[in-house]
């Protein structure tokens, strides 16, 4: 892959002072032409060989371009904050949002492409699926990912770092680290190689440019940059649309898996009392153990309207220090969400070790209200299922506990229970007129429910499928599913 980059490539002054004068222009006129339409962001990906201009190759980038609408960011290893959750978190973060450009140093590459001949086979093997799964995701969104790998063969690396080390003004540019890459130049670039060789998608594929030749280097990147921006620009619009809804089409044995369900269990209000104070004592235990601190906890609840949420999670809060908890409540994504791949906002309230998250609604909302209402298309939905599992492994193999509970009523409780709430003053706030139109599509929700259950209840992360026409039942079976978790991951954690 890097003997093409290995040709020597000269531009005279003039010549190159020509031709950035008309690439300015033309990316200027793109980049314009991309923050109007807000159709997708760009995300530029600057990797390579110590000393091969990715620095001067970004600022001239921001030189050419209107840097209000750029972000540039670099990755060194994780701070605290970083250190705290799963790995892909900063990145998802950093992501540009639709119309504007991101350029990203080292990006999910950096460990890697530096720290591999640290590792072991099977670890990179898995970072490198997930970057493969981070950049399909981005791309299937609409995203132009363009990964530069600037390259230096050994001899005009050494060159350069014995040129830099050499004036007194650009000594302090050459690191330990970069000595030592030299030193081992062969095995980094067999391993980077074998990375940019795994990792190079049809969407997202490695462009290779020689770093010698300052001038060459920064128009071949800036040529390619305009050129597949402009590409991107002349498809058809990907800006988000309402999309009349996908048939949902009936199970092939006639039986939907939440018709199965058992709504109704006894348990008195006494008896119910006595356990919530028992669960709620354990609970607010287990949470203060030592090793809770290197653990994190994510509760998504999903379920019909009036099935008893918000309550569930009550009990839960009330067990537990305020300063160890969030409640993320789930509505229509806002201005800025819509603007990014629709799982990010979900990324930016994954809790820290030793934190509970509760997700009131969640990024289920996809295969749910999305899909039964129209609002996203079905290739959209359909490959959501697969996006939702990854991000729930990223979260596990992080020593996060996903817990999923699915709360189920009857339609004659939710209709009790929606009557309920208009009667009584501090409840009417929770009926509202969508909550009456949702029960007209009562079969459609079934059926999208009973598929996402099918298609998401792994062994890592199943779902937990709660009859809840007695609330006293749900709030308890809740607990008992909660405390359990994380009993047992504590247990895992001492052996």
């Amino acid at each position: 892959m890097f003997e093409s980059a290995e040709l020597g490539h000269c531009i005279d002054r003039d010549t190159y002072r020509e031709e950035v004068a008309k690439l300015r222009q033309a990316l200027l006129a793109a980049q314009f032409e991309l923050k109007q339409r807000g159709d997708f962001p760009v995300v530029i990906v600057l990797a390579g060989m110590p000393a091969a201009g990715k620095g001067e190759t970004a600022n001239l980038l921001l030189e050419w371009l209107d840097p209000r609408h750029v972000t540039t960011l670099a990755f060194d290893e994780s701070n605290d904050e970083e250190a705290e959750r799963p790995p892909f978190w900063r990145f998802w973060r950093a992501l540009p949002a639709k119309g504007s450009i991101g350029i990203l140093f080292g990006s999910w590459y950096a460990d890697p492409l530096w720290h591999w001949p640290l590792g072991d086979e099977h670890l990179i093997s898995r970072r490198i699926e997930r970057i493969v799964r981070l950049e399909k995701l981005l791309t299937d969104d609409g995203a132009l990912v363009l990964k530069f790998w600037l390259h230096l063969s050994r001899d005009r690396l050494k060159k350069r770092l014995k040129a830099l080390e050499g004036d007194t003004l650009t000594a302090w540019r050459v690191s330990r680290e970069d000595k030592q890459f030299l030193k081992h130049y062969d095995t980094h670039a067999a391993h980077a190689e074998t990375l940019l060789t795994r990792t190079s998608l049809a969407d997202s594929s490695w462009r290779i440019v020689e770093g010698w030749d300052a001038n060459y280097r920064a128009l071949s990147v800036g040529r390619q940059v305009l050129n597949a921006i402009e590409h991107h620009l002349a498809r058809e619009s990907v800006k988000q649309r309402r999309i009349e809804a996908s048939p949902l089409l009936p199970s092939v044995d006639g039986v939907r898996l939440l018709d199965t369900l058992a709504l109704d269990a006894e348990l008195d209000k006494s008896t119910y009392r006595e356990q919530l104070e028992r669960l709620q004592g354990r609970l607010n235990g287990l949470t203060r153990q030592p090793g809770f601190s290197k653990l994190a906890v994510v509760a998504v609840f999903e379920g019909m309207d009036a099935a008893g949420k918000g309550g569930a999670i009550r009990r839960i809060t009330a067990a537990l220090d305020a300063r160890r908890y969030r409640v993320v409540p789930i509505a229509a994504p806002t201005d800025e969400e819509r603007a990014q791949p629709y799982l990010w906002r979900f990324w930016r309230h994954v809790p820290a070790r030793g934190h509970l998250t509760v997700f009131d609604r969640s990024w289920y909302g996809r295969v749910l209200v999305e899909r039964v209402e129209g609002f996203a298309s079905q290739a959209e939905w359909m490959r959501a299922y697969g996006e939702i599992n990854d991000f729930e492994a990223q979260l596990d193999d992080a020593g996060v506990i996903v817990l999923k509970y699915w709360l189920a009523i009857s339609q004659d409780e939710q209709l009790a229970r929606f009557k309920e709430r208009e009667a009584t003053e501090y409840k009417r706030f929770k009926i509202t007129e969508e909550d009456w139109r949702n029960r007209e599509k009562w079969d459609d929700y079934v059926s999208a429910a009973s598929d996402m259950v099918e298609r998401t209840s792994t062994a890592i992360a199943p779902w937990h499928l709660i009859g809840a026409n007695n609330k006293y039942h749900a709030r308890i079976r809740v607990l008992e599913i909660l405390c359990d978790a994380i009993e047992t991951r504590l247990k895992r954690k001492e052996k």
